[in-house]
C-alpha cells in the first residue's frame, strides 16, 4: 500500500510518512480505511494521546478473552471489530506501544479471522513520536457497522498438542523472550506477572529475542538483514516454523516477520506460550545451567 524500499515478500507495513500524508481517509464515516492503536498500557499511551483518527483497544479488554486466557472467539472478535466501525472490508492500520507488540497480536488475530486488508505502522507509536508527526487528545465518534468474520485459519496458529508433535519430527521452534527468561532464570519480565510455574524454556527452542527483528529505531529490518539472521540458526522457509513467548504478543512480531515479510508459508504462533507450557504437569522443560542444557520433565 505504501512504498516498499527493503522489498519485502508482502506489501504488509506502512510507513509513518504514508499514513501521515493520508489521515484525512481515516477521519471519514465510510469505514473504507481504519487505524487502531492496540495498547497494554493504555492509559499512558493512548489516553494520554494517540496518532489523529485513531481508534484505542486496550488489549486485556477488545483483543483477549481474559476468562479463559484466550484470544477471541469468532463472533467476539465480530462484535468488538463492528462496534469499532470496522468492516471485513476495511483497510485497517495498526500501531502500538512496546514496539508493536500488541498491535502484531492484533494483526495476527485480523489474519486468524480472515481479514485480507490490514498493514502494521512500521516503527509504531515510538517512531511516530520521536520524528514530531501529530498527536491528538480528540477520540473518534464512529457510527457502528455489521462485521462478518471468516475463518478461523489455523494456518497461522498452533495449540500445545500441535507443540508436542512438532517436537517429535524436530520441527524448528523461536523462543522471543529474554535471554534470561529461556535459561530459566525467570519466568516474566520486569513489571509482569508470573504467570507460570516453573521456567526454563521448550526443549530445543533457538532464542532468538524478538527485539532482533527491528533496527535501533523500532522499524524493521530489511528482508535481507531478517534472512540472514534466521539463516545463522537454520531457520529457513524450507521448514514449517513455531514461535512463541509468554503469551504470544512477542511472537507475533517475529511471526510477522517471518510469515508476512520473509514469506515463509508455514509459520505458526503459539500463543498458549509460557504461560500454557510452563504449567504443565510433565511437560520437558530445558534450564541453561553454566551453558549446559538440562532438561526436566517432573511436575
Amino acid at each position: 500500500m505504501s512504498e516498499n524500499t527493503s522489498d519485502y515478500a508482502n506489501d504488509a507495513l506502512v510507513t509513518a510518512e504514508w499514513l501521515d500524508d493520508n489521515l484525512a481517509k481515516f477521519s471519514r464515516e465510510d469505514p473504507e480505511y481504519r487505524l487502531i492503536e492496540a495498547d497494554i498500557d493504555y492509559d499512558e499511551s493512548y489516553g494520554n494521546e494517540h496518532i489523529p483518527n485513531a481508534i484505542g483497544f486496550r488489549w486485556g479488554t477488545h483483543l483477549q478473552d481474559s476468562t479463559q486466557r484466550d484470544i477471541l472467539k469468532q463472533d467476539q472478535f465480530a462484535e468488538i471489530m463492528g462496534n469499532a466501525g470496522i468492516t471485513e472490508d476495511s483497510t485497517v492500520v495498526l500501531y502500538g506501544d512496546e514496539s508493536n507488540q500488541w498491535a502484531a497480536y492484533t494483526y495476527w488475530q485480523f489474519k486468524y479471522y480472515g481479514h485480507s486488508e490490514v498493514y502494521l505502522l512500521d516503527g509504531g507509536r515510538a517512531f511516530w513520536e520521536a520524528n514530531d508527526y501529530p498527536l491528538t487528545t480528540e477520540e473518534p465518534e464512529l457510527q457502528a457497522r455489521d462485521y462478518t468474520a471468516s475463518g478461523p485459519f489455523d494456518n497461522i496458529r498452533i495449540y500445545r498438542e500441535g507443540v508436542d508433535d512438532a517436537l517429535e519430527i524436530g520441527v524448528p521452534l523461536v523462543d522471543v523472550r529474554s535471554a534470561e527468561e529461556y535459561r530459566g532464570e525467570k519466568i516474566a519480565p520486569e513489571g509482569s506477572p508470573e504467570t507460570a510455574q516453573r521456567a526454563g524454556h521448550i526443549p530445543g527452542a533457538n532464542n532468538i529475542n524478538w527485539s532482533e527483528n527491528l533496527r535501533d529505531d523500532g522499524r524493521f529490518k530489511s528482508k535481507e538483514e531478517l534472512e540472514k539472521m534466521y539463516e545463522d540458526y537454520n531457520i529457513t522457509g524450507d521448514s514449517g516454523i513455531i514461535t512463541y513467548c509468554r503469551i504470544g504478543e512477542r511472537s507475533s512480531i517475529t511471526w510477522f516477520s517471518l510469515h508476512e515479510l520473509l514469506g515463509y508459508e508455514d509459520v505458526r504462533n503459539y500463543d498458549g506460550s509460557w504461560t500454557e507450557w510452563g504449567n504443565l504437569i510433565r511437560s520437558p522443560v530445558e534450564v541453561e545451567t553454566d551453558n549446559s542444557a538440562t532438561r526436566a520433565n517432573e511436575g
